[in-house]
């Protein structure tokens, strides 16, 4: 008789503080992945620069590419993406791709502290509380996660707009 190991579950997202840029970039490939394996329908992706982000790696682009499927909406809020252009081209160019499912919005603000350090989805959150050390907290609280989709809706609303086209179309 074989003896056969059971397949193993892939690991639940953590729930609770977490601190430092390397544990946050690890949430965000955690995050995404459990996004792809899962399905998630919708996706918020906020942050003044996205420079700690890891969203141009290549497993990343992988893994973003696995989430890609008809009906699901990707929706990115930055008070600019110059740095995302800069410093992820890969992400940019798989973006190229998707762009029907990736929605960009450029806040209008300056102060990078005013806008949310969020990975929001309806059923987890990650939200950095403190951007320049990369300190912050992942919940699946119901509560968390209504909380900062309203006030991402706020900002998507009132206090932004369109930005970050796909192409750039030139006469």
């Amino acid at each position: 008789m074989r003896d056969e190991a059971a397949p193993v579950p892939p690991p639940r997202l953590p729930e609770g503080r977490f601190s430092g840029r390397e544990a946050f970039r690890q949430l965000v490939r955690d995050a995404l992945a459990a996004a792809a394996r899962e399905g998630w329908s919708e996706l918020v992706l906020s942050d003044a620069s996205f420079v700690d982000w890891p969203l141009g790696e290549r497993a990343v682009v992988e893994t973003l590419q696995q989430w890609a499927r008809a009906g699901r909406r990707c929706t990115l809020l930055a008070l600019d993406f110059d740095e995302v252009v800069r410093r992820q081209p890969r992400f940019v160019q798989w973006r190229r791709q998707w762009d029907h499912l990736i929605g960009c919005h450029k806040a209008d603000t300056r102060d990078p502290l005013a806008l949310p350090s969020v990975l929001w989805s309806p059923g987890w959150v990650l939200r950095r509380l403190d951007p320049l050390r990369s300190n912050g907290v992942s919940s699946f609280d119901g509560a968390q996660c209504t909380l900062a989709r309203e006030q991402l809706a706020e900002w998507l609303e009132r206090r932004s707009r369109p930005g970050f086209p796909a192409t750039v179309l030139g006469l």
